[in-house]
Order: structure tokens, then C-alpha cells, then sequence
């Protein structure tokens, strides 16, 4: 019988990281969820409305307030305190991202908080790596969503075009959380067949699926949300969800997450998004998938892109 409390922090209580909570409720993943959020206030009554959600749900999840003082204890810190990115390129709200989480981190690590660090935050790859330098923690337990929205927002899109379910879809977008990413094609698949034969095999069939304009779209579908309702919260507060419940029930399950390398790719001292194995440690380990020649080109460009961002905070 399990007698330790899951705990998750959320930093952050606006339209993610409610979201988020929302879903780790429905979902029952964890026992307690702790809301930090610059207004108390509001931190509050977020915290009041969850709670109003448990009459009807199969079990309780115990959700409060509190500040990053009271991080001691927790399993997963959870950041999506941020500015909104007006443009496209998420890289525009570096310098606020740093404002932001490292008093943030710095006070959380003075708790004695010990536990992993899962940000949500943009420019998610950026403040992955900042959250680890100023953390001062292995690199295990510090990821980010990364390309986990965009591999799931390739999947449905590919799902509309076979049609077949998105889970029936597997694949990775790679690199950047941002304008620099890129889906691998070479490791798409649709019910385990490699999506490249099935357009070889059958090309009257798919003549109308054009991969660049679904790459485009991939990588856009983010602004295509924000421009008409000013945020994305649904997906990416389940993609938090998701990761979560896979690091606290140990699962092993593969996710593209944001992740600082060490030779992996050939790539070192910066962070991106690639598939890891997720695990109640954090990071297990990182798959290194066999890249094309030039999806190698576009995943160095793409951490090309990310390094020289890094190179901006006073690190």
C-alpha cells in the first residue's frame, strides 16, 4: 500500500497551468497540488473552483495554495509562470523568462526542494537550461514540454489526412519548441508502416498530402490558437499532464521533452526537444533516433538556433 503523498507544485495560475491542474484532477494522477501564483488571490479561488470538482470525479485530489517556500516536500515543481509571446517566435520573451524564474527557481531551491523541475514556460527549451544552471541539479531532473505538443499536433493532423486514430500515429518532432523545429520523417509511421513507403506505394491515393505544408502547419498550429483566443491551455495543460503522471507512476513511457544534451546528437550544453524515457527519476535516458542526413542539418541548425539564444542569458 503506497503511503507517501504524490505532490505537485504549480508555479503559475493562469490559462496553462489551471489547465494543468484541471487535468492532473480529472485525471487523478496525483494526491495534492500546491498553486503558486503572483496573486494570492487569485491563486485562491483557481484552487477554490478545482476543488468544487470533486463530487464529481472517481477520487480526491487535495489542491491549496502556498509559495515557493513550501516546495520542500513536493515531487514535481510544475513552471508555467510567463509573459505571452505577442509573435510567432517564442525566443521574443527571453530576457521577462529569466526575470521571472530565477528568483522563482532560486527561492525554490532554498525550500530544500529535491525533486523535478517540469517547465512549460516559453521559450520552454530556454528555460529548461536556465532553470538547470540556476538549480544546480543533475540534468535528469530537469525537462521541459518541448516538442511534446508538436508531436502530438503532427499525429492529429496526420490522423485527419489517412484518417486513423492519432494514437495509431507514431512520430516525433524534433529540435526547437519554436520556428526551427522539424518533424523526422524518416521515424513517421501509421500503424507501424513508415508513412514514406505508404506514400511510395500509394501515390494517387495521397497525391493531396503534401509533408512540408504539414510541417508548416505543425509548427504553426500554436499561433493558429493564440491569434484567435489570445492562449494555448487545453493541449499543452494535458501535455503536463501527461509527462507527470508518467514521471510519478514510473512508467517508462518514450515522450519528446525538452532535455539538455551531453553528447547525445552530437550535441552538448544545450537543450531541445528529443524522445526520452520517462521515469519516476525524471529522465531514464534520451533516444538518439538515426537521423537522415538532412534531418542531422536541420536538428544542428535547429540547436544552432537555441545556442545562440542561450548565449544571451547572464548564465
Amino acid at each position: 500500500m503506497r503511503s507517501k503523498a504524490r505532490k505537485v507544485a504549480i508555479v503559475g495560475v493562469g490559462h496553462v497551468g489551471s489547465s494543468c491542474a484541471y487535468s492532473l484532477i480529472n485525471q487523478s494522477i496525483c494526491d495534492e497540488i500546491m498553486l503558486i501564483g503572483r496573486s494570492q488571490d487569485r491563486a485562491y479561488a483557481q484552487a477554490l473552483d478545482l476543488s468544487h470538482c470533486m463530487d464529481f470525479i472517481p477520487s480526491r485530489t487535495r489542491i491549496y495554495t502556498g509559495t515557493c517556500d513550501d516546495c520542500s516536500d513536493i515531487d514535481i515543481v510544475i513552471l508555467s509562470a510567463g509573459v505571452t509571446s505577442k509573435s510567432n517566435n517564442r525566443l521574443g520573451v527571453l530576457d521577462s523568462a529569466y526575470e521571472i524564474h530565477k528568483p522563482l527557481v532560486e527561492q525554490i531551491m532554498a525550500s530544500g526542494f529535491n525533486g523535478i523541475f517540469l517547465a512549460a514556460s516559453n521559450p520552454v527549451d530556454l528555460v529548461t537550461y536556465m532553470v538547470w544552471r540556476i538549480s544546480g541539479l543533475p540534468r535528469n531532473q530537469v525537462l521541459g514540454t518541448g516538442t511534446s505538443i508538436d508531436s502530438s499536433r503532427l499525429k492529429t493532423l496526420l490522423s485527419e489526412y489517412f484518417p486513423v486514430d492519432p494514437r495509431s500515429v507514431q512520430g516525433y518532432v524534433l529540435g526547437e519548441h519554436g520556428d526551427s523545429q522539424f518533424p523526422v520523417w524518416s521515424h513517421v509511421s501509421v500503424g507501424g508502416k513508415p508513412i514514406l513507403d505508404i506514400l511510395a506505394q500509394h501515390p494517387k491515393r495521397f497525391c493531396h498530402l503534401d509533408l512540408d505544408d504539414i510541417a508548416l502547419k505543425t509548427k504553426n498550429a500554436g499561433w493558429e490558437i493564440y491569434s484567435r483566443k489570445g492562449a494555448t491551455s487545453f493541449g499543452i495543460g494535458n501535455a503536463l499532464a501527461y509527462i507527470t503522471r508518467s514521471i510519478l507512476n514510473d512508467d517508462h513511457r518514450i515522450i519528446a521533452v525538452s532535455a539538455i544534451l551531453d553528447g547525445e546528437y552530437s550535441q552538448s550544453d544545450v537543450c531541445a526537444g528529443v524522445p526520452a524515457v520517462i521515469t519516476r527519476q525524471g529522465i531514464h535516458e534520451l533516444v538518439e533516433l538515426n537521423l537522415t542526413t538532412k534531418e542531422k542539418e536541420q536538428f544542428n541548425y535547429s540547436c544552432s538556433v537555441i545556442r545562440e539564444a542561450t548565449g544571451r542569458l547572464p548564465l
